[in-house]
């Protein structure tokens, strides 16, 4: 199955013309797409209520990709918050598990930041990463062309396979060694491509504040010809996996939406029980 959704459901408002309860957001998200990315777990371990709020809130075969807690990845120190490392795996598995019971959970996914280059440190932690979140199912992203450059492309590949993890495909900028090509492989039974967009002016912070950065970075549209030959890499995909996940993370202007209800229009894809559309009464 191709599974098509989008990076969070609170900000696409292009969907929510009909509602007038902002608690009804996700209800109204599941009735047009399968699949969600969960944003919100990379900057809190948050309570097993939640979870089982959202999971009460989708119809039983929709699906939820969990990000990591940004400890987990490197992009913040968990001393700060923790005791040690496997304290926060432990209560980041605690927060998942009414997912898990629900079978909610398509996998969880560890974006690794772009100073995150391929070394033996690094690929040791990994290792070790997918052991403490075991059984759980790993999708891992790099944004450091480190992992593909020259003979640690299949390096890399033959590493995620070899340790059941799932390699994330990018489409995102090529601007320097932060970012990673579109490498349109796969080493589990599981294909995974996230949209980032291809906004080359806003993908780096440079002189911007935190907030700038936010609304430029992820500005793009795509369009019928970029969507078209995404179309043919996931026809490709679909030879070589059962199921693939496809997320729509161009987010800054409001397109994330629009671009994946298009793509799934051209995949000729009709959804099966996905909750029922909201009605406009007047």
């Amino acid at each position: 199955m191709i599974y098509v959704g989008l990076t969070g459901w609170g900000d696409q408002y292009s969907l929510y013309t009909d509602i007038t309860n902002s608690n009804q957001k996700l209800e109204t998200y599941a009735g047009f797409f399968p699949l969600v990315e969960v944003d919100s777990t990379y900057y809190a371990v948050l309570q097993q209520s939640t979870i089982e709020k959202w999971c009460n809130e989708t119809p039983d075969n929709f699906k939820f990709i969990v990000k990591t807690h940004q400890f987990m990845t490197g992009h913040g120190d968990f001393r700060t918050s923790f005791n040690n490392i496997q304290e926060l795996f432990e209560a980041y598995k605690h927060m998942l598990e009414p997912m898990v019971k629900r079978g909610k959970l398509a996998y969880i996914l560890m974006q690794f930041p772009p100073w995150y280059d391929c070394n033996e440190k690094n690929i040791n932690y990994i290792r070790l990463a997918k052991q403490m979140l075991s059984p759980l199912k790993v999708a891992i992203e790099f944004r450091h062309e480190s992992w593909y450059k020259g003979e640690n492309k299949e390096r890399t590949l033959q590493f995620l396979h070899d340790q059941n993890l799932i390699h994330t495909i990018v489409d995102e900028p090529q601007v320097g060694e932060g970012t990673v090509p579109f490498v349109n492989r796969v080493t589990d039974d599981n294909g995974f491509i996230r949209l980032h967009g291809r906004n080359n002016h806003g993908w780096l912070q440079m002189n911007r504040t935190r907030e700038e950065w936010r609304n430029v970075r992820y500005l793009y549209d795509y369009n019928q010809q970029e969507l078209e030959a995404l179309r043919k890499s996931i026809e490709i995909l679909s030879f070589k996996t059962n199921d693939i996940y496809i997320i729509f993370n161009n987010n800054s202007g409001g397109h994330a939406a629009g671009n994946a209800l298009k793509l799934i229009d051209m995949l000729g894809i009709e959804y099966k029980n996905l909750a029922p559309k909201q009605l406009k009464l007047f």
